[in-house]
């Protein structure tokens, strides 16, 4: 069966805009781990607050954006995770200097 590449998810899951934030979870450092194997796409992805009220959207969009580009018939699962707590630092520098961190 076709195997979906890392980085291929990675541009994918870059197509995902925080709806708040106004940038992708990718360069908001939301995006913890991608595993590629054949016939699956695992995601652990988090939020900057267990509070956040988009987590259910970016979730399924976060799927949806992986879907769309994966090969037929491959599972795509993406896990909100809440280990390691998100921190700015995690951002990458593009999105540290648009919201002043830098």
């Amino acid at each position: 069966m076709a195997r979906m590449q890392e980085d291929d998810a990675r541009q994918a899951l870059r197509t995902v805009e925080d709806p708040e934030a106004g940038m992708s979870i990718v360069d908001l450092g939301l995006v913890y781990a991608i595993h590629c194997e054949p016939g699956r796409v695992r995601v652990e992805m988090t939020m900057t607050s267990p509070a956040c009220p988009a987590a259910s959207y970016l979730v399924d969009e976060a799927a949806a954006a992986i879907r769309a580009l994966a090969p037929e018939g491959t599972d795509v699962q993406v896990e909100l995770v809440w280990e390691p707590p998100w921190t700015p630092e995690r951002m990458s520098p593009e999105a540290q200097s648009r919201f002043g961190w830098s």
